[in-house]
């Protein structure tokens, strides 16, 4: 590697930063997830695969404590948070930043304040709100946008500020839900992007939840680092560096039918692995 660029940040393989333990949720008859066991360690990005209903969505949900498992342990920093109260939970969420499909920005305030609505709200004070909030616009590369409406964004900068907004804070696990759904690829690859500078940059740790393979292709493929210059580049190791900080699962009727990297995803013979990468 070239010796004018600085190393991602390293990882650290003890306690992980989000593990769920035989975790079985059912609405009715209908199971959700059955048994799901898996961990994320602390700066990993974990992809979560699978078609349309089969629990994606709902590990997001269960990570913030909106919903709770009928039986298993959802562990947050080694904390088993399924018998925390609303205020228990409200300290767990501090260090997690949610980025939603939409980027569900507040129409009628502006961009500065979308992303400082929280700092705001706990009464902080102004001049470290305006420094919080440049400083994350300049990390989505927003700068310009601090004074518009979110009706004068595009789509991709609408997400773009949702991920600024959401890590005003600095919390140390983000949660993507469907980040690129509807935008165009070179869109989706720029909220690709801002996911892996926060995995090799931060050492945040995330779970990436999507149905789109090209997303994993980026995210598993290309890391990040920065130059003398502190500008931002990335480039790709091969089937090194990043696969030892992302890794795949994949779920099919609730549950786990995969976890591991993406070559041996690629791999698989399993006949819906197959299908679901073929895009069928």
């Amino acid at each position: 590697m070239n010796e004018d660029l600085v190393g991602s940040a390293p990882l650290s393989f003890s306690l992980p930063a989000i593990e769920f333990r035989d975790v079985e949720l059912a609405f009715d008859d209908q199971v959700v997830l059955d048994k799901v066991s898996f961990t994320v360690d602390r700066g990993q990005t974990k992809a979560v695969l699978g078609g349309s209903g089969s629990g994606k969505s709902t590990i997001i949900n269960l990570v913030l404590g909106l919903i709770k498992p009928d039986a298993g342990e959802i562990l947050i920093d080694g904390e088993n948070i399924v018998g925390f109260d609303d205020q228990e939970m409200m300290e767990v969420r501090r260090k997690i930043g949610m980025i939603f499909q939409e980027g569900a920005l507040f129409d009628s305030l502006s961009v500065y304040d979308n992303v400082g609505y929280r700092l705001n709200e706990e009464g902080i004070d102004e001049d470290e709100i305006e420094h919080e909030v440049k400083r994350m616009l300049r990390f989505v590369d927003l700068e310009d946008a601090i004074d518009k409406l979110p009706s004068e964004l595009s789509g991709g900068m609408r997400r773009r500020v949702g991920i600024a907004r959401a890590l005003i804070g600095g919390p140390s696990i983000v949660l993507f839900d469907e980040p690129t759904a509807g935008l165009d690829p070179p869109t989706a690859r720029t909220i690709c992007e801002l996911a892996i500078k926060l995995r090799d940059l931060e050492g945040v740790s995330s779970i990436f939840v999507t149905h789109e393979m090209t997303n994993l292709t980026y995210l598993a493929s290309e890391y990040a680092i920065v130059d003398r210059k502190g500008t931002v580049l990335f480039a790709e190791e091969g089937q090194d560096l990043c696969l030892l900080n992302t890794e795949v699962i994949m779920i099919r009727r609730g549950k786990i039918i995969f976890d591991g990297r993406i070559r041996d995803l690629q791999a698989s013979d399993d006949p819906y692995i197959r299908r679901f990468l073929r895009g069928k």
